[in-house]
């Protein structure tokens, strides 16, 4: 008796089963290493600490200014911190979700599963997209209570939406240095250099006016630049949502692309390996 083929709907109903297990797997392995949990917030901790310090020596009026708001410098590099630390925390996790299952031996076996690559890429993330944005609410929480930081709590919704629009593109990245891991399994400096340079770039510790205008005039593009300005609008300026539609209007097509770039690329990566024998090699 031949086997009835599933429908499309079928089929994507079932990978999307899949995702629960990727989420539990994840946090049961963060949960029994819970001091990563403690660092993690040490060392969001440190940051807001050295930077109250630092805004005590910035001249206020250098700071720009949000709906005639001018924050402080503590307010505008929190936020600054919160927006950028997710594009580390996802990249390195990407890019180590593949080298541990490389390292373990388990890669050409999870592989081998019933399971589309794309599944497999999305369920190395779940777990992030649930604990991102749990983690950026409590940062800006501990912000306002241990520090002298205040911002527009109406605009914390906003903000998350901007985050959930900026996910894709910063996942499509982390997929592209996935591939590059399986190619040539190292990739932690190549990542490394890209968060400096964006995070750098885009003004998370310091205006992007102080760069030379035909800097700014590339930097103001990106979408970690514009997911900051939209993020500080909404926090620092009181914006609304019709003020940061335009925000998620602009991120939401670098999100498409790098998903479908990264995806090319961990599928060709994964081609390669499979050809020259070498996929479950470290």
């Amino acid at each position: 008796m031949s086997a009835v083929p599933l429908t499309r709907w079928q089929e994507f109903r079932g990978e999307f089963t899949k995702l629960p297990a990727f989420m539990r797997r994840d946090f049961l392995v963060a949960w029994s290493y819970r001091m990563a949990f403690v660092t993690d917030w040490l060392g969001l901790f440190v940051q807001v600490v050295i930077f109250n310090f630092v805004g005590k020596v910035v001249d206020p009026a250098a700071i720009p200014t949000y709906d005639g708001q001018q924050p402080t410098y503590l307010e505008f590099v929190a936020v600054g911190i919160a927006i950028s630390s997710f594009m580390a925390v996802a990249l390195g996790r990407i890019y180590n979700v593949i080298r541990q299952e490389q390292l373990q031996g388990t890669l050409e076996s999870l592989f081998l599963t019933p399971t589309s690559h794309a599944t497999i890429q999305l369920g190395s993330v779940v777990y992030d997209l649930a604990y991102v944005p749990i983690r950026t609410v409590l940062f800006f929480v501990m912000v306002t209570v241990f520090f002298p930081a205040e911002f527009y709590w109406s605009g914390l919704l906003p903000t998350v939406a901007i985050l959930v629009a900026y996910i894709p593109f910063v996942w499509g990245i982390g997929v592209m240095a996935a591939a590059w891991t399986l190619t040539f399994r190292r990739g932690t400096a190549m990542i490394g250099i890209f968060t400096t340079i964006a995070t750098l770039g885009a003004g998370t510790y310091f205006p992007t006016d102080v760069f030379p205008a035909w800097i700014q005039a590339i930097v103001q593009y990106l979408p970690l630049t514009v997911a900051l300005q939209g993020a500080r609008d909404a926090l620092l300026g009181g914006a609304g949502w019709a003020d940061v539609v335009p925000t998620i209007a602009y991120l939401i097509p670098f999100g498409v692309a790098s998903m479908f770039g990264g995806l090319w690329a961990f599928r060709a990566a994964i081609l390669r390996e499979r050809r020259s024998g070498t996929l479950g090699t470290y």
